[in-house]
Order: structure tokens, then C-alpha cells, then sequence
């Protein structure tokens, strides 16, 4: 390994997911291999970016090599689970000792169902590949990347969702991914609102709730697989809601309260984002007035944000 860089920045764009058929077992055997862990279903890619910046030290030949993380400018480090793992990861790569410090920033908010960890998880990657000229394949960055979220539950099929771009369904899950991109409109908008965090963790590891979520999700995707456009993604995506029963077990009253609210009204449709206290509304250009005066509504509870759907994965910023 060598160091040919001393900093990069990578931008990966959030996503939302808006269904999703957790697939940790074959036959009703668990499944050992996180690459083959994974989900199917569908979500989109936004135009609002995580962004992952590295710099590199060299230390003393007697020192260690170590890792600092921050996220949204708050050292967390190991608590930061997913991209420590990444680091452990590429450690046996490295020869002479540094000191890496990896700063993530997001557009979004964190927890929330804006797919910060898969951003955060495919920045690092791209970076230190590039950083310390590991020269990986974009197969085994990839990998690295969906690996670390499964194992660390913070995702099943983001990453794969992420590096796919725009709308599109996930066919099939684990890695490598296998992925169908839907076309949408040019002159459509997203409306989202968040009120809060829910911990993807704590919900992939529920036995009820994860049986429901396989359920509601498996059906969610045939539908979509039969008539594949925006309309039919945003209707699957509000059944597989009701089907899961996910607002009612979380006890997530104004979630549910908002995304019937926005139903109400002459729009695409909106939904709940998997997995988060947020809702999100497709609508057209000329709707979003009426939108936001929806979201309006639920203030100072609720942080309101606009984006639109981004076809691209991502893209390194700069180096030097």
C-alpha cells in the first residue's frame, strides 16, 4: 500500500426506500454470509447529498495507525459502527502507521430514513481506496460497503439502492446487487419532513415486526414488478405501511397523521420513508406550494425539506 493523496471528498446522494422484504433466511434457515443478507424492494436516490471527506497523516513508525470519525462535526468514532467497521476492515492494508480522520456531513438528517449510514459507508470506501491506492474494484467497494451495514444492521439494501441511482427496485438481495431503474417524470419534486429518529437497529432485530415488514414487503414488490412506474411505487409503498402496521406498533401518531393529510390532496402520493419518523410527498412541480402548506402544519415538530430524484450514485469532490 502507498499513500498517493492526503485528502478526498466523496458526495453519495441520500435515499429513501419506500418498501422493503427483509431476506435473512432461505428455507427458514438463517443466513450466515452478510453479502447474501440483504432486502428487495424499491426507493429513490435524491439530489440531497451525504458528503464524506478523509485526510490522511503519517505518523511515526512507532506509533499505531488509528482512526477519528466524526459525524455533522460530533467525534464518535467507534460509536460510529459502520464506518469503523470499514476502517478495521482496510487496517491490513496498511503498512506504515497513520492517523485517518473522516469527517461526514449530510444534507439530511441522521436516523431518519435518509440512507446517512449507506452514504457514509460508500464515501469511506471511495475514499480510502483512493486515498491509500488500495486499488479495489468498484465490486469490492461495493461489497465492503453493503457487508458493513448488514453486519452492523445499519441497512439491507440502501448501498445497493444508492450506488443503483435514480428510482429503482431492488430484484433481488445481499451482493451483488441486481437492481431495475424505473423512468420518472422530469417535473417532478420531493417534499419531506422529518420528526425524528428511529433506530434501524432496533427494528430489523424485532421478530414480529420483521415478519410483517417480509410479508407486506414481498407482496409491495410483485405489485410493482407487474406495472413499474411512479404511481404504482408510491401506491405499493402506502400499502406495505397499512400491511405492516409499522405507525400504530412504533406509535408514530403524527407520522400517520401527515402522510394522510398529504393523501387528502390532488398529488402523486406520499409515504412513510423506511426506516424513519418522516414522511415524504411526490408531487409535481406546480403542487408544491399546496405540499409544503401541508407540512406547514405540523411545525415546530417537524424539519421540512425539498429535494428531487438524482439518477446518479456518486461522485468524488476533489482531491489534493
Amino acid at each position: 500500500m502507498s499513500i498517493n493523496k492526503k485528502k478526498i471528498t466523496v458526495e453519495v446522494p441520500h435515499r429513501i426506500s419506500g418498501f422493503f422484504e427483509i431476506v435473512d433466511k432461505i428455507n427458514g434457515i438463517k443466513i450466515i454470509n452478510p453479502e447474501r443478507i440483504g432486502s428487495r424492494g424499491a426507493g429513490f436516490n435524491l439530489n440531497a447529498i451525504g458528503r464524506t471527506t478523509i485526510e490522511i497523516e503519517k505518523l511515526r513508525k512507532s506509533k499505531n495507525s488509528k482512526c477519528i470519525i466524526y459525524i455533522n462535526n460530533h467525534e464518535l468514532t467507534q460509536k460510529a459502527e459502520t464506518t469503523y467497521f470499514i476502517f478495521k476492515h482496510i487496517k491490513k492494508y496498511i503498512i506504515n502507521p497513520i492517523k485517518i480522520k473522516i469527517f461526514h456531513s449530510f444534507d439530511l438528517p441522521v436516523g431518519c430514513g435518509y440512507g446517512a449510514s449507506g452514504c457514509g459507508a460508500i464515501g469511506t470506501i471511495i475514499g480510502l481506496n483512493n486515498l491509500l491506492n488500495l486499488n479495489l474494484s468498484n465490486f469490492e467497494k461495493g461489497k465492503i460497503a453493503h457487508v458493513a451495514e448488514v453486519v452492523n444492521k445499519t441497512g439491507l439494501g440502501t448501498v445497493c439502492g444508492q450506488l443503483g441511482g435514480g428510482l429503482c427496485i431492488l430484484k433481488e438481495p445481499g451482493y451483488p446487487c441486481v437492481s431495475e431503474r424505473i423512468k420518472v417524470p422530469t417535473d417532478l419534486k420531493i417534499i419531506c419532513g422529518s420528526f425524528g429518529t428511529i433506530q434501524t437497529k432496533l427494528v430489523l432485530s424485532s421478530p414480529s415486526l420483521s415478519l410483517k415488514i417480509k410479508k407486506a414487503g414481498k407482496i409491495a414488490l410483485q405489485k410493482l414488478m407487474l406495472e413499474p412506474n411512479i404511481r404504482t411505487f408510491i401506491n405499493a409503498s402506502i400499502e406495505f405501511v397499512k400491511e405492516t402496521d409499522i405507525l400504530n406498533i412504533l406509535n408514530l401518531t403524527k407520522t400517520k397523521e401527515l402522510m394522510n393529510d398529504l393523501n387528502k390532496i390532488n398529488i402523486i402520493g406520499a409515504s412513510m420513508n423506511q426506516l424513519g419518523r418522516s414522511v415524504y410527498a411526490i408531487c409535481k412541480n406546480k403542487e408544491v406550494k399546496k405540499v409544503i402548506e401541508v407540512f406547514k402544519s405540523y411545525k415546530p415538530e417537524i424539519k421540512i425539506y425539498q429535494s428531487s430524484i438524482n439518477n446518479h450514485s456518486s461522485r468524488v469532490l476533489n482531491n489534493n
